[in-house]
């Protein structure tokens, strides 16, 4: 029996407080609460862990999830971690830099800056020069007029993989302070560009392609031919070279051949092969086919191909080759044709403006050139076009020496070292640039500081006459659908040492344009 005569419970010390039963709920609390806080710390952690990671590049410019490519729109001297744009995007972004926010309108050139493939960097470079060329022109050198301009670039990335990225960021900048009124550069007949065109001008901004050639990628007379509203171009159709060669090289159809890409949905390849085969009726052979990767500029298989069409083509009685493809497979196939087994006999190759990029193609083989090879395109610009020369003349209207000299004065801005030409590229993007600059200018009201946006897409029709642009790589007078009416087309070879030499001026009608300029009605 327990001891009770002191009125304690035997083992419990004297002094110490009763202990109190903890009731169950207060038991189920008290573990509650620890339990929250253990998860509290716990989720910290994890959020510390787990934080978004910063994938900004510049101002306007950030890595998409699962890409290393900077994309976006900046104009403060960011050169999307490509270092040959570095010292022409520091000059854009000081000139941008002068400006103050109220008095300036913006334009956007928009390219792939960071695609991998060597012939693209070089032509965005050139493109990027000659944009910034007129940018200077435009601020420093035109009488005062105003706006000002902003120039920024905007990169759709490898592929123009990210357009609509970068399309959706320019909307977004039509409001002050950018104030964006027109988009430059397009550079390319692919159906990511043609969908960045249907998307910017569905937005109402005005767009002016550069080096654009497909037929479809363009506006025309007709109920529903109008699917681009705002877009004009500098550059001739794929349909209007091809015209522009056949009047130069009077090509016996009886004796010509076709070489053409079947892989669809490219709009350049798909229009010129179109517009070679209109010129080429009647010829006696079936086209000779070949298939590019799903990236026209990666190597693929194609020169397996093009080393069994080498030959057929010795099989046939053909004289010249026409070329419907990109400058990979151009490349490829002018290798193999130097290789033929038929060396004995001579071969012409004619294709489009995509010739361009053979003079800086390291892959070339320059030897082919040597093989009884001629190869001539279509190009856009050439720096000897509108340069007087011995033996040369130089047509009385279409172009003039005057616009050609001035653009050699502005292009010197553009870089410490001497802006590589031949390709065509810086003049054709400062051109574009001047029809960006004189459709805002002409849109703006004497009271106003800049125009509205739904003006500026509203002026191509009246760039013809004395309205025109004086291009550097000649006259742009537009129709009534933003189309060049026939352009100047310099024809241009390759040399013995891959050079490009430039040959004559060729003209989609035959003959150059009149003075007054005025595109014919059309159907």
């Amino acid at each position: 029996m327990p001891d009770r005569s002191n009125g304690r419970l035997p083992g419990r010390l004297p002094g110490l407080p009763r202990r109190r039963a903890v009731s169950p709920r207060r038991k189920l609390v008290a573990a509650l609460l620890a339990a929250a806080v253990v998860l509290g710390l716990g989720s910290y952690g994890v959020a510390k862990l787990t934080a978004p990671e910063d994938r900004s590049c510049a101002a306007g410019v950030a890595r998409p999830e699962g890409s290393s490519e900077c994309v976006g729109v900046n104009g403060d001297g960011h050169d999307f971690g490509i270092p040959e744009l570095a010292e022409v995007a520091g000059a854009i972004g000081r000139e941008n830099a002068t400006l103050m926010a109220g008095e300036y309108a913006t334009v956007a050139v928009l390219l792939p800056l960071t695609s991998p493939d060597g012939g693209m960097r070089t032509k965005v470079l050139h493109e990027v020069q000659g944009a910034y060329a007129y940018q200077y022109r435009a601020n420093h050198e035109s009488n005062s007029r105003t706006p000002k301009i902003r120039l920024v670039l905007a990169n759709t990335g490898r592929g123009n993989a990210h357009w609509q990225t970068t399309t959706r960021q320019l909307a977004s900048m039509t409001g002050a302070p950018d104030l964006l009124r027109a988009v430059t550069g397009i550079a390319t007949s692919s159906t990511e560009m043609r969908e960045a065109i249907t998307a910017l001008t569905r937005d109402g901004i005005a767009v002016v392609g550069t080096t654009i050639t497909a037929d479809d990628l363009a506006n025309g007379p007709g109920a529903g031919s109008n699917h681009y509203p705002g877009l004009a171009r500098v550059s001739p159709t794929n349909t209007d070279e091809a015209k522009a060669l056949a009047h130069f090289g009077r090509v016996d159809a009886a004796k010509a051949l076709l070489v053409q890409d079947t892989r669809s949905g490219d709009h350049y390849t798909d229009t010129l092969k179109s517009a070679f085969a209109a010129s080429l009726k009647g010829a006696p052979y079936e086209p000779q086919l070949f298939t590019s990767p799903a990236d026209p500029t990666d190597e693929g298989t194609t020169a397996n191909t093009f080393a069994q069409i080498t030959h057929l083509i010795c099989d046939t009685r053909a004289e010249t080759v026409f070329f419907a493809g990109r400058h990979t497979q151009l490349r490829q196939f002018i290798n193999a044709l130097g290789a033929r087994g038929c060396t004995h006999r001579a071969f012409t190759i004619l294709t489009g403006d995509e010739g361009s990029y053979l003079g800086a193609d390291q892959k070339l083989d320059k030897d082919a050139l040597k093989a009884k090879l001629t190869v001539r395109y279509a190009a856009l610009a050439h720096p000897d076009a509108w340069k007087p020369a011995p033996g040369r003349r130089i047509p009385a209207t279409g172009g003039s020496v005057v616009a050609y000299t001035t653009f050699e004065t502005d292009i010197a801005r553009a870089s410490k070292k001497p802006v590589s030409l031949a390709d065509g590229q810086a003049i054709v993007a400062y051109d574009a640039m001047a029809m960006a600059v004189h459709a805002i200018r002409q849109a703006t009201p004497r009271d106003a500081r800049y125009p509205e946006l739904s003006d500026v897409v509203t002026q191509w029709p009246q760039v013809k006459g004395s309205l025109r642009v004086q291009g550097a790589s000649g006259w742009i007078c537009l129709d009534n659908y933003g189309n060049p009416y026939n352009k100047a087309v310099p024809i241009v070879e390759l040399a013995l040492d891959g050079t490009q030499r430039f040959v004559q001026i060729a003209w989609p009608e035959g003959h150059p344009p009149p003075q007054s300029c005025l595109p014919p009605k059309r159907g």
